[in-house]
């Protein structure tokens, strides 16, 4: 074989599916695939294209995406694509784009062809359903809402600026001077048929020395990322966010109403958190990454005083967490080098539920490769894991006082010992292990072998709703926590020294709600990690009482709420936020609410106690 078809063997050895195939098998294909090279930014596959290969992601980032636009998968090294094409009508059914310079393995389609008839494991593999094994973006859960009323079409304030496709570029240009804009629609025969940017053509035309006369069809972005003008504001900035645009073409039935820029929705929270997260990977050093904290905070303050709900502040707060990790983890990997075997980062807890907010620790875990051994590999594992969780600390997510982090040996295994972990925590459950439940069966993966963070998730919903026993000792976990209320319906107060006369919104509010619908989702096999949609889940499943479910979801935002607004006060009082709620700080609305929302939190545990028998003390 030939050195680069040497390479490439090796490289199929190590990633799923084709690592556990035979070596002449792969042989066969490593001598049969192309390789190809695709720069940031440009179209790999689009729909409807005709198909000849699977591809391979060989290194960098490749984003695909469903006929609306919509992101569907975003995928790094080892990721394959077009599978589903092949298996149907060997046409391009998801299209996809480079987010960052890529190498592609091309692998035949005949030979695609002869895997799946060769090997049943393989076949399995590629005929699952995407939406088992694919990462969703930390936004992808967004939906309009109630409480964040300003629809996209209210940002609009002119007619949109439109070209027809065959004008040239210098009209291009003289025409978005005259309007006073930075982008215009281009108007092909049935339609929009593109939108030109400042930045396209700067990056198009003056940086490649094109003259002014070519067209615009020729320098325009196609790959149109469009929003109906019914959407919310917040969806228009996870659009942004997803497909890392400037200007959001706004349609109605199909034609343009006009274009969004960043600056029509900055005065919006939502929008802001795109900035910070858009930062975070420009930063080239944990000191530059910690700079950004008091941005992170402003962001937090600006999202709770424009009223998103806790759904939205935990879904954005958390998609800025997990991109300071990655981030951390591009800038280890950098340092330190290419892993010795692939691993998985995790994220455990708020981070994985998406629920985080200012005040939280971080909890975070690696997965392993199988083929890990403790003597060559865990010294490059654990400088990792150390620059990780000191770089997250500096950021503002402090130490784990309780270790569960990747820098704990304990926490830090091959994907068999992890297996095994879930299996001995669900079959024999014990104090410890119930406590090791709780923590790590809200688990997300964010960075490597994501889907080995979805294996287990299959594992722990395959498991546990099979074993009554362990469903009861999580219940009877879930009702150590209470709900601060007394006798006579007077909220219980904190005398422990420290904190007189408040009361611990998370301890006596969050977690304990977060636990009990925990025990629901599990019952019910939910794959969920949010409990706002895991509840969501268990009322669709018929498990609460008629009317509980609603209870149960407004409670938690009630409950959810009031510990955002209190440490968004904080932050703004400039003092340092905590999860200490004194109720005489609340006005007398926000208190009868908030004791209503404990009273169906403490029914809601009483009903845990009966549901799962074992639970009863």
């Amino acid at each position: 074989m030939h050195i680069e078809q040497i390479e490439i063997l090796e490289f199929l050895k190590r990633h799923t599916p084709f690592e556990q195939l035979p070596e002449a098998m792969l042989e066969q294909v490593a001598s049969e695939t192309d390789v190809r090279y695709f720069k940031a930014g440009s179209s790999i596959l689009q729909f409807g294209q005709p198909l000849d290969a699977l591809y391979l992601i060989r290194s960098g980032a490749v984003e695909t995406f469903r006929r609306t636009g919509e992101l569907y998968n975003r995928l790094s090294e080892g990721g394959i694509f077009a599978e589903q094409g092949l298996l149907i009508n060997r046409k391009v059914r998801f299209p996809a784009t480079a987010l960052e310079d890529t190498l592609i393995y091309l692998i035949p389609a005949d030979r695609f062809d002869a895997l799946c008839e060769q090997s049943d494991f393989f076949a399995d593999y590629v005929e699952i359903s995407d939406d088992e094994r694919r990462k969703h973006t930390p936004n992808r859960r967004a939906e309009a809402n109630e409480l964040m009323t300003s629809k996209v079409s209210t940002l609009l304030s002119r007619e949109p600026v439109t070209l027809p496709h065959t004008a040239n570029a210098r009209e291009a240009a003289i025409t978005m001077q005259q309007a006073g804009v930075s982008s215009l629609l281009v108007l092909g025969e049935s339609g929009v048929a593109g939108i030109l940017t400042d930045r396209d053509l700067r990056n198009r035309l003056l940086a490649e020395g094109l003259p002014y006369q070519t067209p615009v069809q020729d320098i325009m972005t196609t790959e149109l990322v469009s929003i109906s003008h019914q959407r919310f504001v917040f969806e228009a900035m996870l659009l942004m966010l997803r497909h890392n645009v400037h200007h959001l073409p706004v349609l109605k039935d199909g034609e343009p109403l006009g274009v969004i820029a960043i600056s029509d929705i900055i005065r919006y929270e939502s929008k802001n958190s795109l900035f910070v997260v858009s930062s975070i990977f420009r930063q080239q050093s944990v000191a530059e990454l910690a700079t950004l904290v008091p941005d992170v905070r402003a962001c937090f303050v600006r999202m709770v005083n424009e009223d998103a709900n806790s759904q939205m502040i935990g879904s954005a707060m958390a998609v800025i967490g997990r991109s300071f990790k990655q981030r951390l983890l591009e800038l280890a990997e950098a340092e330190l080098g290419p892993p010795p075997v692939p691993y998985c980062f995790l994220a455990l807890g708020s981070m994985a539920r998406e629920e985080q907010l200012i005040v939280t620790d971080q909890d975070n875990a690696l997965i392993l490769h199988n083929d890990f051994d403790v003597a060559k590999h865990d010294g490059y594992f654990r400088q990792l894991a150390d620059f990780v969780c000191q770089g997250l600390a500096a950021c503002g997510y402090p130490l784990c006082s309780g270790d569960i982090m990747a820098t704990n040996p304990k926490w830090r295994q091959p994907l068999k010992v992890w297996q095994q972990y879930f299996a001995d925590w669900i079959k024999a459950p014990s104090a410890e292990r119930l406590l090791h439940s709780s923590i790590f069966f809200d688990l997300a993966g964010v960075w490597g072998k994501i889907e080995w963070a979805e294996q287990l998730q299959r594992q722990i919903r395959q498991l546990a709703a099979k074993q009554p026993l362990f469903l009861a000792s999580m219940a009877r976990n879930a009702l150590q926590r209470t709900p601060p209320l007394g006798f006579f319906k007077d909220f219980v107060m904190e005398n422990d020294g420290r904190h007189n006369n408040s009361l611990n919104i998370k301890r006596r509010g969050t977690a304990p709600m977060a636990d009990l619908i925990r025990v629901h989702a599990l019952a019910i096999g939910n794959s969920d990690n949010n409990s706002f949609d895991r509840l969501k889940a268990i009322m669709q499943a018929g498990l609460l009482p008629r009317g509980r479910g609603e209870d149960l979801r407004d409670a938690l935002e009630v409950i959810a709420m009031t510990r955002v607004r209190h440490q968004a006060r904080a932050l703004e009082a400039g003092e340092e936020p905590d999860n200490q709620v004194a109720p005489e700080q609340l006005s007398d609305f926000e208190r009868r609410h908030l004791k209503e929302a404990f009273q169906v939190l403490s029914n809601a545990q009483k009903f845990l106690k009966f549901r799962y028998q074992g639970a009863r003390g």
